[in-house]
């Protein structure tokens, strides 16, 4: 396991590597992402791990500030998965030179969680776009939890032509139902039971919406989860998989997306 924090070291060392796997993270690792990186061993490369807690990407400076950082901890998990090269860069080395390919944004970043974080999805795609120049893999493990983000990249990789191959995975989840998410640290056991009982009432509706789609009612939705627990709601959604719009007919492939808080902690899911 090789470490680097300047990308010019790194880039020199990768640099005749054709069959790079890339796992971009913010550190906090969790079965999500150790999922994504034993995913990625079955592509027989080198695999790259990045740790990067993205200022950009945080419309909160009190968010940014109490994101859980493990490094500790995440570098014997990488070392006992065996990765090949970690990226742990510093804010300057990210963002100090200009990029070949400018971010294309497209216009569903203004939906959903882009309606209620200004700026994010610019910071998202910023930072994913620089990481991929200083890289060059050939393929990105990105789980499907954030899957609104997973969309706009791609959108983005299209557009922009790059040779970047994404891997989506499935969402891995605890025992109770919970996504598996480095903000899960940041819940006391309460709140746990809450999170889960969230999960365990969307899968339950899912099924009477599969039967017919005039089941769900946002408004009578926002109403249990509250009596539920949960904080505050951002926004809940019914949204076709590949369309990222309105389902219309039964037989359309959907998902139930939401964004909710715990007290101060913000969580999201698609079910």
């Amino acid at each position: 396991m090789k470490i680097f924090n300047n990308k010019h070291k790194l880039q020199k060392e990768i640099k005749d590597e054709k069959n790079i796997s890339f796992i971009p993270t913010m550190g906090g690792l969790h079965k999500g992402h150790i999922s994504l990186i034993k995913k990625s061993k079955n592509y027989k490369g080198k695999c790259l791990v990045t740790i990067f807690v993205n200022p950009k990407q945080f419309n909160n400076k009190k968010d940014f500030n109490k994101y859980p950082r493990t490094l500790k901890r995440d570098l014997k998990i990488l070392l006992k998965l065996k990765v090949n090269y970690i990226y742990l860069p510093k804010i300057n080395d990210v963002y100090s030179f200009k990029t070949n390919n400018k971010v294309y944004l497209d216009n569903f970043s203004k939906k959903l969680c882009g309606k209620f974080r200004k700026g994010h999805f610019e910071g998202v795609l910023d930072v994913v776009n620089r990481l991929l120049e200083i890289t060059k893999p050939k393929y990105m493990f990105l789980g499907i939890k954030d899957y609104q983000q997973l969309h706009l990249i791609k959108k983005h990789i299209e557009r922009r032509k790059i040779k970047t191959q994404i891997i989506p995975c499935i969402t891995v989840r605890e025992e109770n139902g919970v996504a598996c998410s480095t903000r899960n640290k940041n819940l006391n056991q309460k709140y746990l039971v809450i999170a889960s009982n969230v999960y365990w009432f969307l899968n339950k509706k899912k099924k009477i919406i599969n039967k017919n789609l005039k089941f769900f009612d946002s408004s009578s939705f926002k109403s249990n989860l509250i009596k539920l627990g949960v904080t505050k709601i951002d926004y809940i959604s019914l949204l076709n998989v590949k369309t990222m719009k309105k389902p219309n007919k039964k037989k359309e492939k959907f998902k139930i997306f939401i964004a909710y808080y715990l007290n101060k902690v913000r969580l999201i899911d698609n079910i």
